[in-house]
């Protein structure tokens, strides 16, 4: 009977031990903490999706949230000038690992180096960023933001401009 017992025990601690280690598990789009998985760890994913006050298809990360590339920056080459206080209102879309794409064509995109060492997603050589101030998936509060931050499209151009995207 005691053996029954350490047995059941040591299994129900077993269990416990299993259900911790996959609640941490969780796909919670390996950012750290940070909204918006763009992933600063275990690769990204950039989806195609419809967003709110942006006409036509937009791109997203994994969680929904809008990505958006800056004219300060250059596509060819590639170049950021997004830092510090920049950097906090515009997180740049982090990745390692596998990047995956949903309606974007995995041609297009790449990543960059950025001056601390992380990596940057980078659509048609065009570095992406979330904005801080979109609080919900698809939202797209950023569009237009000062006239040089632009919704990214599928093809790496601005929302709401030509197809080239210049």
């Amino acid at each position: 009977m005691l053996a029954i017992r350490c047995l059941s025990g040591f299994t129900a601690a077993g269990l416990a031990v299993v259900a911790l280690t996959l609640a941490g598990c969780g796909d919670n789009g390996g950012d750290s903490g940070e909204k918006g998985g763009a992933g600063a760890s275990g690769g990204a994913t950039l989806v195609a999706a419809r967003a709110e006050k942006v006409s036509g298809t937009v791109v997203t990360d994994r969680d929904g949230y809008v990505l958006y590339r800056f004219d300060a920056d250059a596509a060819k080459p590639t170049k950021v000038t997004c830092y510090e206080a920049c950097a906090k209102l515009w997180p740049p879309a982090k990745a390692s690992g596998d990047i995956t794409v949903k309606g974007v064509d995995r041609n297009l995109v790449s990543t960059v180096k950025r001056t601390d060492g992380s990596t940057q997603l980078t659509l048609a050589g065009w570095p992406l960023y979330r904005y801080a101030e979109d609080d919900e998936p698809r939202e797209a509060y950023g569009q237009g933001v000062d006239g040089t931050w632009f919704a990214a499209t599928p093809s790496g151009g601005k929302a709401g401009s030509s197809p080239s995207g210049d």
